[in-house]
C-alpha cells in the first residue's frame, strides 16, 4: 500500500443510511410538504374527505386535518415533525390543524427556491422568525376584540362549515354556546368538562344533556331502570369482601364453622348496604367491584347500582351532580351524595347505556350527537369536537378575525411592506414568508374550483383599499367581506398555526445531515430497554 492511499475510517455501524447537505435538506423539504399535500385538499367549506382503511380493515372518513395525519401511520423522521404540529394545534386550540400544516409546507416550498438561489438555511431561518415575529404584531392590531352571543355563534357555524355537521349547524352552534357557557367558570373553561357522546339517529335530533351518559348499565336486572329524583353515591371503593395483602391460610375443621365463616361475608355485605341505605343514596357509581351479594341486597332495598366506572367519568359526575367522590363506604354521610332529577338506562344501538339528567346547575354536561350513520356520527362529532375548542378560545382570549383567507392576505400585503425595511438577505426570506401567507386563499379557492390567479387579484386588489376582512366567497367565487358574512374565527387558532408552522420550518431548514440507525442497532437497542 502505498503512503498516498488514505485508509477509510469507519465510524457508524454497518447498514447505517446518511444523507448530507443539501439532499438531506431536500428530502427532508420534500416529506413535509408530501405532508401538506395530502391534508391540502380538505381546507374550507369546499373541502374534500379523506377515507382512510387500517390493517384490519376499520374505515375513517373525515375531513379533519389531525385525524388523518394520525391515522395515516407516517414514518419518515421530517414528516412526522410536520404531523407534531397537527397535534399541537390541536392540543392548545381543537381546530386549524389543516391550516397549521399546510402553511409549514408551503414555507418549506417557499425556502427550497431560496435555497437554489444559494442563501443559506441559518439567513432563511432567521427571515422567518423575523416576519413570524411581524406577523404576530399585525395581528394583534388587527383582531377585533369583545364577545357577543351573535359572535360565539357564528364562530361555532364557522368551524362546522365544510364537515358531516354542516346540515344542522345552527342547532348545533345554540348547544355548543350553551354546553361551554354551563361549564365555565370566570375565564376558566375545561373542555373535559363537556362529553360527547355520539349515536345512530336523526341527526337533527342532538341534544345538550344537564348531566352525564355513560356506557354502563345496571349490575342487576331486578334493580330499577329509572329513578327519579336521584341521590347519587360516587363510591371509589369496590363493595367486595377484601383478600388479604399477604398470603393467609384459614383452617376450618367441621361444618359450623364454615357456616359461621359465609356468614359473618354476608353480614359484611349486608352492613355496606345497609350503610348506603342509611345515608339515603337511591343510586350507587362504583369505580370497582360489586359482590354478587351486595348486588342482590342493592336490588332488593331499590337501589340502581353500576360497577366499573372509570375514573374520568366519576370526576365528570361529582362535577354534574355535585356528590363527593369517597373512598371508604363506612365514611359516605347524606351529605356526600349529590341529586338529579332523573338516572334510567336506555337502549340506544342493542347497547346499555345510563343518563344522569336534569342536575341542578352542573359543572360537567353531555353533548349527545346522532348521524344517520356510524361513519356520519363520528364525523359530527369530529366538528363539534373542533366548534367547543373555537368557542372556548374566543370565551378565554376575547379576540377574533374575519376568516375566508382574509386575515393570511393581509398578513402577506404587511409582510410586503415590512421586507422593504430590511436591507440583508432575510428581506427575501421575509417576502418568501409573505407569499408562503397566500396558500390559504389559494388553497381555499382551488378547492371550491374557481380560478386561483383570479381570486388572489381580487383579494390583493381589495386589501390595497384597506379592507382588512376582504376574503373569498367560495360559492359565488367574488370577494366578500368576511366578518360581515359571519365567517369569523378566533384570533388564537391564526397565532398558534404561525407559531407553529413556522417553528418547524426553521428546525427542518437547519438539518443538513440524516442518519438513518439500520433495522439491527434498532432491535438491539429495543433488547436493552
Amino acid at each position: 500500500m502505498s503512503n498516498n492511499q488514505v485508509q477509510p475510517i469507519f465510524i457508524l455501524p454497518e447498514d447505517t443510511k446518511r444523507t448530507t447537505g443539501k439532499d438531506a435538506q431536500r428530502n427532508n423539504i420534500a416529506a413535509a410538504k408530501a405532508v401538506a399535500q395530502a391534508v391540502r385538499t380538505t381546507l374550507g367549506p369546499k373541502g374534500m374527505d379523506k377515507m382512510i382503511v387500517d390493517s384490519v380493515g376499520n374505515v375513517v372518513v373525515t375531513n379533519d386535518g389531525v385525524t388523518i395525519l394520525k391515522e395515516m401511520q407516517i414514518e419518515h423522521p421530517a414528516a412526522k415533525m410536520v404531523v407534531e404540529v397537527a397535534k399541537t394545534q390541536e392540543d392548545a386550540i381543537g381546530d386549524g390543524t389543516t391550516t397549521a400544516v399546510i402553511l409549514a409546507g408551503e414555507l418549506l416550498k417557499r425556502a427550497e427556491e431560496l435555497l437554489d438561489q444559494n442563501i443559506h438555511p441559518t439567513v432563511i431561518a432567521k427571515g422567518y422568525h423575523l416576519a413570524e415575529i411581524e406577523a404576530q404584531k399585525v395581528l394583534q392590531e388587527i383582531a377585533s376584540r369583545g364577545i357577543t352571543d351573535n359572535l360565539l355563534k357564528n364562530i361555532a357555524i364557522t368551524a362546522m362549515t365544510g364537515k358531516g355537521a354542516e346540515v344542522n349547524k345552527e342547532k348545533l352552534a345554540g348547544i355548543i354556546i350553551q354546553a361551554v357557557k354551563t361549564v365555565q367558570h370566570g375565564q376558566h373553561i375545561d373542555l373535559a368538562d363537556i362529553k360527547v357522546e355520539r349515536q345512530i339517529g336523526n341527526s337533527s335530533a342532538s341534544e345538550l344533556i344537564a348531566g352525564m351518559v355513560i356506557d354502563k348499565e345496571r349490575v342487576h336486572p331486578t334493580m330499577p331502570s329509572a329513578v327519579t329524583s336521584a341521590r347519587i353515591a360516587l363510591l371509589d371503593c369496590s363493595l367486595e369482601i377484601k383478600n388479604t395483602e399477604i398470603d393467609a391460610k384459614i383452617q376450618i375443621t367441621d361444618p359450623t364453622q364454615l357456616s359461621l365463616f359465609l356468614d359473618q361475608e354476608e353480614k359484611t355485605l349486608r352492613l355496606m348496604v345497609e350503610k348506603i341505605l342509611q345515608a339515603g343514596a337511591t343510586v350507587v357509581f362504583c369505580q370497582r367491584g360489586i359482590d354478587d351479594l351486595a348486588q342482590h341486597f342493592l336490588s332488593k332495598a331499590g337501589i340502581l347500582a353500576v360497577r366499573r366506572v372509570k375514573k374520568s367519568d366519576l370526576e365528570k359526575l361529582s362535577r354534574a351532580t355535585a356528590a363527593k367522590i369517597v373512598s371508604s363506604w363506612k365514611e359516605l354521610s347524606p351529605a356526600d351524595l349529590g341529586f338529579a332529577g332523573m338516572v334510567q338506562e336506555k337502549k340506544i344501538d342493542a347497547q346499555e347505556m345510563l343518563f344522569i339528567e336534569q342536575c341542578q346547575n352542573p359543572k360537567a354536561v353531555t353533548l349527545l350527537v346522532k348521524g344517520g350513520t356510524e361513519h356520519v356520527a363520528e364525523e359530527i362529532k369530529r366538528a363539534i369536537a373542533d366548534a367547543l375548542g373555537d368557542v372556548a378560545a374566543v370565551i378565554r382570549e376575547g379576540t377574533a378575525v374575519g376568516g375566508a383567507g382574509a386575515v393570511e392576505m393581509e398578513l402577506a400585503q404587511n409582510l410586503r411592506k415590512y421586507a422593504h425595511t430590511l436591507v440583508g438577505r432575510e428581506q427575501l426570506a421575509v417576502q418568501a414568508f409573505a407569499e408562503a401567507m397566500e396558500i390559504i386563499p389559494r388553497t381555499l379557492a382551488e378547492n371550491a374550483g374557481l380560478d386561483p390567479i383570479d381570486c388572489l387579484t381580487q383579494l390583493r386588489s381589495a386589501h390595497e383599499q384597506h379592507q382588512i376582512w376582504a376574503g373569498i366567497d367560495v360559492f359565488s367565487g367574488k370577494t366578500m367581506d368576511a366578518w360581515k358574512e359571519g365567517v369569523i374565527e378566533p384570533l388564537k387558532i391564526k397565532t398558534q398555526a404561525l407559531r407553529s408552522a413556522t417553528e418547524v420550518a426553521e428546525m427542518i431548514l437547519r438539518i443538513d445531515d440524516v442518519i438513518l440507525g439500520s433495522p439491527a442497532d434498532k432491535k438491539m437497542l429495543e433488547m436493552e430497554l
